[in-house]
């Protein structure tokens, strides 16, 4: 017998999940709370939502109309926040460009996205007067001066951001449309191929939301956000919607702040100032803070910061934990939207033991609300939960990319099964905590055994002297693979003068208390000046094999 659908009397409203469900709480709420700008420019929620109406009417009045794709090139601020509600209210859609990529890869995905208008930071000017000539299907070039002259350019500009407001009329009708219209998209920073296009419709950003702020209030955890918080991204609000964070954040009404260009100064001081309660980032920007001296003035007992895109070493924790930050992890993807996991501390496992505290928040976490994950064998069957057994992460969620923007092929690779495929390793223990310990690619198999390149580094980085490390596998004609780690060392462990002998001695404490295995430890541990990473920070193993292999 089918289901039974229910009754829908001829003049009940729909309520479709359109992103403008979101914009509207906050004017309710909470009017007259602050959105920052560095110490450049501020407003209240009211004047944000003038701001809102006048893009989308100037956007109109340039041409823009349902269906078209807008993409912006924007340091974080206030205008990218306009835009990330304007651009989808209006039916159009967000392409939010990642600003490092190279000059190909950038005319590569404003061309395979389709842009139509492209709103353009004057410190991106240069890399578009570069290719210009190439951007032939884009039809308008808006210029952002942020609060300056504009700079000297051969483009010819269409208009100027603030000015195209200022003649806006301040009331624009967003009427309601299929709640399963694409509202954003943007462009992987995988390590292989030419960057691929994501996408996501209002109805997954709306429950992304939900999901999203459900997770970090259920559980009584360390984990919270509340409209009492002040929220700061320090995560691009290119990439990946700023982890979703800056849509939850308008819906609750929190004070905002967005520090435009990542400074280590510039975003102390706003901390400092603002008196900023929450924040997420990428492994390598809390390093940064950490190692920026003025820190260590800083009461940062009341700084939430949740970390992501790469896994949280437990030295970095640990460091951070001194300072009285609440760090912990976070896990997803580009194609996720992202997030899928919060490392919460479940109330019964609360516990003022530092080693164990750290390890609680450096676990993967658990899944978010709506998400269903598992950890599979190569037959899509469910590994044991024992912490030990693993297999690949493959997951469902109400929010996952749909597939790969014109890529058929890779999208049926990516839905195999009909599971989206994460391409990581991990397992779960008792707990159904996940703990990602390798991407498929990235593990190394050494005479029949594989280890683990994640568990590696995070030993690696428990040394003292050690400020970064990477680890990928080599040819070996004896033993198939052998790790070999890359290492940068701290200023005072240079003028030590330590050693890769002085970390290998390290790497067998571990061996020694059966953290890592004896045939784990690498032959070969070069010191180096730096490690390459990807445009959103993260370390960038294939320029490191191509380096090394």
């Amino acid at each position: 017998m089918p289901v039974k659908c229910i009754s829908k009397t001829a003049s009940a409203y729909d309520y479709p999940l359109l992103i403008k469900q979101i914009f509207s709480t906050p004017l309710v709420n909470f009017p007259n709370q602050k959105i920052q700008y560095r110490n450049q420019f501020s407003y209240n929620y009211k004047q944000f939502s003038v701001r809102v109406n006048k893009l989308a009417n100037a956007l109109q009045l340039s041409g823009v109309k349902q269906g078209d794709t807008v993409a912006v090139m924007d340091w974080d601020s206030h205008r990218y926040l306009e835009c990330f509600f304007a651009i989808p209210m209006m039916g159009a859609i967000l392409h939010t460009i990642n600003i490092r990529l190279s000059p190909d890869q950038l005319v590569y995905t404003i061309t395979h996205a389709e842009d139509d208008v492209i709103l353009i930071n004057k410190d991106f000017v240069p890399i578009i007067e570069s290719v210009k000539d190439r951007l032939t299907g884009v039809k308008k070039l808006i210029l952002i001066a942020d609060f300056q002259d504009p700079p000297q350019s051969t483009i010819q500009w269409d208009d100027e951001y603030e000015a195209m407001l200022a003649n806006a009329d301040s009331h624009f009708d967003f009427c309601d449309f299929d709640e399963n219209a694409c509202a954003t998209m943007f462009y992987t920073t995988g390590t292989t191929g030419l960057p691929k296009g994501v996408y996501f419709s209002h109805r997954q950003l709306v429950l992304h939301t939900l999901g999203l702020l459900s997770t970090m209030n259920f559980m009584n955890s360390q984990a919270s956000f509340s409209a009492m918080d002040v929220y700061m991204p320090l995560t691009p609000m290119f990439h990946v919607h700023a982890w979703g964070f800056p849509y939850m954040a308008t819906m609750i009404g929190v004070h905002q702040v967005y520090p435009g260009r990542y400074e280590p100064e510039t975003i102390l001081k706003l901390i400092r100032d603002e008196n900023v309660t929450i924040s997420h980032c990428v492994p390598t920007i809390l390093h940064m803070l950490l190692n920026t001296p003025s820190i260590q003035d800083m009461d940062l007992s009341k700084w939430q910061v949740i970390i992501g895109g790469s896994a949280l070493p437990r030295s970095l924790c640990d460091e951070a934990i001194k300072l009285g930050i609440n760090v912990y992890a976070a896990y997803g993807m580009s194609e996720t939207c992202p997030v899928l996991t919060f490392s919460n501390i479940k109330p019964h496992l609360k516990t003022d033991d530092f080693i164990e505290n750290t390890l609680l928040r450096c676990k993967t976490g658990l899944p978010t609300p709506l998400v269903h994950l598992r950890v599979v064998d190569p037959d899509f069957n469910d590994v044991p939960a024992d912490g030990r057994s693993t297999g690949e992460v493959i997951v469902r969620a109400p929010w996952l990319t749909q597939g790969y923007l014109k890529d058929n092929e890779k999208s049926e690779e990516l839905w195999d099964g009909g599971w989206m495929h994460t391409g990581d390793i991990g397992y779960m223990d008792s707990e159904n905590y996940l703990q990602i310990t390798d991407r498929l690619k990235d593990v190394i198999k050494t005479g029949g055994e594989w280890i683990s390149s994640l568990e590696l580094e995070d030993a690696i980085l428990a040394h003292e002297g050690v400020s970064e490390a990477a680890v990928i596998g080599v040819p070996d004609d004896k033993w198939g693979e052998r790790p070999f780690a890359m290492v940068v060392l701290t200023n005072h462990a240079r003028e030590k003068n330590v050693t890769s002998d002085d970390i290998k001695v390290h790497l067998m404490a571990f061996v020694e208390k059966g953290i890592i295995p004896k045939y784990g430890v690498p032959d070969k541990i070069a010191i180096v000046d730096s490690i390459a990473k990807t445009s959103v920070g993260k370390i960038n193993k294939r320029s490191l094999r191509q380096q090394y292999i």
